[in-house]
């Protein structure tokens, strides 16, 4: 029976980071490879989801509170006006939010833009959609794209455009300037806008997060998804939403409604006091986690790992292998792994589009993630520095 699955599930292929997790997973290694915190949620959080289980909110629910929640911080950061009723879908975390709105607007042969490195879930369900990913290449060091370029990757097939800010994997913070000239083409274009704003909180360096449906004509074509789960350090709770135009949240709606039926209950009610966490949560967390990142930049650097850019949001970065390494990327992860006990992620998965001009940069970064507890960070530190030599040079 192996031939009869479904042509949409044979355009899915394993990628290599799976079989580098299982490796970690097997040898035990220190996990800087997915993003998710080791260590607890908030307090005030856990405390808000123990007592909506004891009180019984355990069956399919919609918490309309949360979409209140939710217009009012958009109003209130952006200038954006959602109407709390109408615009908001409440999902299973930004994943299905994301996968939702793909299957609300893409058709077989829709072209969606998207940003190259680029987080690999958004090729997966425009594919399953029966869409085309069309790759737009964002240029190293500093992650950027050249305005006069960007255009010539639209044509009359394409439905959306994917933007991903702060940037998995690189932090980038898109500009004004970057996220005014994606507005225009859109409006020429006459097509939609897709952000996946999870990490909007954590931002560094006095850097804010603009929301690209703020911008003048974006809100009728922009469909916003985020979650609950970086701000508040609770990934595995799987709450997150979409806010389009009253239309799109709609057919979002009827697919997240006959896929999952609802967000799971408790956690529901618990994201009303997590979206209630007063400012000083939201300060602690950016100083908390730009700590972190300045520590882990310090680390890699003395490593020989070159950090040409430093990331501006999201928790993790992009870091070049040392000059005199030999070892692409998914072999060295693999030393890294089996050598040091740390994992990481090759950045190849990341990458879509084909090099030009010779180059091979596309097989020379690595992630890390560094939204973990100091001492996960510095035990991590401790086993890469066993495995450098007195050159300085890791010796595998």
């Amino acid at each position: 029976m192996e031939g009869k699955v479904s042509r949409a599930s044979r355009k899915l292929e394993a990628s290599p980071i799976q079989e580098l997790s299982h490796l970690a997973e097997t040898c035990g290694a220190i996990n800087l490879a997915e993003g998710f915190p080791d260590f607890p949620a908030p307090p005030h959080v856990k405390a808000a989801a123990v007592s909506a289980i004891t009180s019984d909110f355990n069956q399919y629910r919609h918490v309309q509170g949360i979409c209140h929640l939710l217009a009012t911080q958009m109003k209130h950061r952006h200038g954006i006006a959602a109407n709390a009723l109408s615009d908001f879908v409440i999902c299973c975390g930004q994943s299905e939010a994301f996968a939702a709105s793909i299957f609300a607007i893409v058709d077989p042969g829709d072209e969606v833009l998207l940003f190259d490195p680029a987080y690999e879930t958004y090729e997966s369900c425009i594919l399953l959609a029966g869409g085309i990913p069309v790759y737009v290449p964002l240029s190293p060091p500093d992650w950027g794209f050249k305005k006069d370029d960007l255009m010539k990757y639209f044509t009359s097939r394409t439905k959306a455009i994917v933007l991903n800010s702060p940037h998995n994997p690189t932090g980038k913070v898109f500009t004004k300037d970057e996220l005014e000239t994606i507005s225009e083409a859109c409006k020429i274009m006459h097509c939609f806008a897709i952000t996946d704003e999870v990490y909007e909180y954590i931002t560094y360096d006095r850097e804010l997060h603009i929301s690209l449906a703020s911008l003048p004509g974006m809100q009728e074509r922009t469909i916003i998804t985020s979650s609950l789960s970086k701000t508040f350090s609770v990934t595995g709770w799987r709450i997150g939403w979409a806010c389009a135009p009253a239309n799109i949240a709609s057919a979002i709606r009827n697919i997240h409604v006959k896929i999952t039926d609802s967000a799971p209950a408790p956690f529901q009610e618990a994201a009303l006091t997590a979206l209630q966490s007063p400012p000083d949560y939201f300060c602690s967390l950016r100083t908390e986690y730009e700590a972190r990142r300045d520590y882990v930049i310090q680390i890699l650097s003395v490593l020989g790992f070159q950090v040409r850019f430093k990331p501006k949001g999201s928790v993790f970065i992009f870091a070049e292998l040392p000059d005199h390494c030999e070892l692409c990327d998914i072999e060295f992860v693999k030393k890294l792994i089996e050598k040091a006990g740390v994992a990481a992620v090759p950045g190849c998965g990341f990458f879509h589009t084909t090099q030009q001009d010779g180059e091979n940069y596309q097989r020379r970064y690595i992630r890390f993630a560094f939204c973990k507890s100091g001492e996960t960070l510095t035990a991590a530190r401790q086993k890469m520095e066993k495995c450098v030599n007195e050159d300085g040079q890791f010796s595998f």
